[in-house]
């Protein structure tokens, strides 16, 4: 396992599209074992290959709090498959660090994906959890949380992170 370099907005890296993981080998999970750990280490709540600089279609989360047991979770392939409801969240994003914003999306997802070993699951989720599928699953659209916000704070955003990549 190995902490990878976690690229920042304003990376043009991070606006790729992720590609099909076609087979769910060994180098996938040394993968999901590095994003784990540089997830971990960050510290976040999940983490989208495409953040690391790997175009493919996998994202990792772990909402448990510090005091639970970890609950790593892994996206292989994902597709959400239903979206209801809307709700507002205050987002982070380790591509963005020290940005936090509110950001509206579906109050309850339901996604489609391939597990770890290459086995196919549905799960239903909202709050924390909900939020996270569904900022990560942006990621391998290549989209991203300032792509969500208004005109004025998404130009606020950018200077403040061209700014940081400046000092």
């Amino acid at each position: 396992m190995a902490i990878r370099t976690i690229l920042h907005y304003p990376d043009p890296r991070l606006r790729e599209q992720a590609q099909r993981i076609e087979k769910v080998d060994e180098r996938i999970r040394t993968l999901i074992d590095d994003m784990a750990e540089t997830m971990y280490a960050a510290p976040g709540v999940g983490l989208a290959a495409t953040q690391i600089g790997e175009a493919v279609s996998l994202f990792v989360i772990d909402i448990a709090d510090e005091d639970e047991p970890s609950d790593l979770r892994v996206f292989i392939n994902p597709e959400i498959v239903v979206k209801e409801g809307k709700l507002k969240y205050r987002e982070g994003c380790l591509s963005f660090p020290g940005v936090s914003e509110d950001v509206e999306r579906a109050a309850k997802v339901t996604v489609r994906a391939l597990d770890r070993d290459g086995n196919t699951f549905e799960l239903t989720a909202d709050g924390l959890l909900g939020v996270a599928i569904q900022h990560e699953n942006d990621h391998l659209q290549g989209k991203l949380m300032i792509d969500h916000l208004g005109l004025l704070k998404r130009r606020i955003v950018h200077r403040q992170m061209t700014k940081r990549d400046a000092d």
